[in-house]
């Protein structure tokens, strides 16, 4: 014969003496912090194993580019601009290209009803997963910043602020990936958009954009990298501008806020369809 513990008896006859009462929450709901850094781990675990290969591809590509580039470019601004945009686009190929193709397939498999039945806020999934992905963009943008520094002869003593450049665009596009992801509604228009954001990042980062048309230097301003980018190239002048660098990483890190926002918005709207 089993035995009914005391609290569950307890808890059933307060709930019959009094009707009409809403029910009781099994659990308290987690708090963002502690969620954050759960989805993260566990994130960054599952992702290990597929998203290391990608990730030198995403190095070689980027590095192969700036081969090309040394061909038609010999120094100056144009030279900064390449090994900036080109280190950046690793990020942009993680954290907006991977994370549309995760969150689309999530979604068609029905996983986001899995972290639906998890008490933990849809911030932190979508700010776990982000940054679980973000952080797979380090190793391959440093290499190539100072691949990309060596090849084009440009200074290595302030390679430091990749510290900041990482973690903001990757936050802004990751962001923008997880929104892509999750508003398509199939898994291949998810990542067709990936690519096409990641195409983007290709056209407008990387290369100059002093001989770009009137349109693109427009469409450059829309795209969240470009601040990154732009800080990150300041780094290489002659006595850097370190107001305007600290401005562009700002505009960077507003712009990450505001496509993780979209982004957390976006899973509460995939998740309850």
């Amino acid at each position: 014969m089993s035995v009914v513990p005391v609290e569950a008896v307890a808890g059933t006859r307060a709930a019959e003496a009094a009707p009409g009462t809403a029910e009781a929450e099994l659990a308290p709901r987690a708090r963002l912090l502690p969620s954050l850094a759960a989805v993260y781990r566990a994130q960054l675990s599952r992702a290990r194993v597929a998203r290391i290969p990608l990730l030198f591809v995403a190095t070689f590509q980027s590095v192969g580019i700036m081969i090309l580039m040394r061909g038609v470019v010999d120094g100056g601004a144009e030279a900064r601009a390449v090994v900036a945009g080109s280190s950046v686009l690793v990020v942009a190929f993680v954290a907006l290209n991977l994370l549309a193709q995760y969150f689309g397939q999530l979604r068609a498999s029905g996983g986001l009803d899995h972290y639906a039945t998890l008490p933990v806020p849809p911030s932190a999934v979508v700010l776990g997963a982000a940054a679980a992905y973000a952080s797979f963009t380090a190793p391959g943008t440093i290499v190539t910043a100072v691949v990309g520094s060596v090849l084009f002869g440009l200074p290595l003593t302030h390679l430091w602020v990749l510290i900041a450049v990482i973690p903001l665009a990757g936050a802004a596009l990751a962001g923008l990936g997880a929104a892509l992801g999750l508003l398509a509604p199939r898994p291949e228009l998810a990542t067709l958009l990936g690519q096409l954001g990641m195409s983007a990042a290709l056209l407008l980062g990387v290369l100059p954009a002093d001989g770009m048309p009137a349109l693109l230097q427009y469409a450059r301003d829309l795209l969240p990298s470009t601040y990154g980018v732009e800080a990150f190239a300041r780094t290489f002048e002659p006595g850097p501008d370190w107001g305007a660098v600290a401005l562009d990483l700002g505009v960077c890190a507003a712009v990450g806020v505001v496509s993780l926002a979209a982004a957390t918005w976006a899973y509460r709207r995939a998740a309850v369809r």
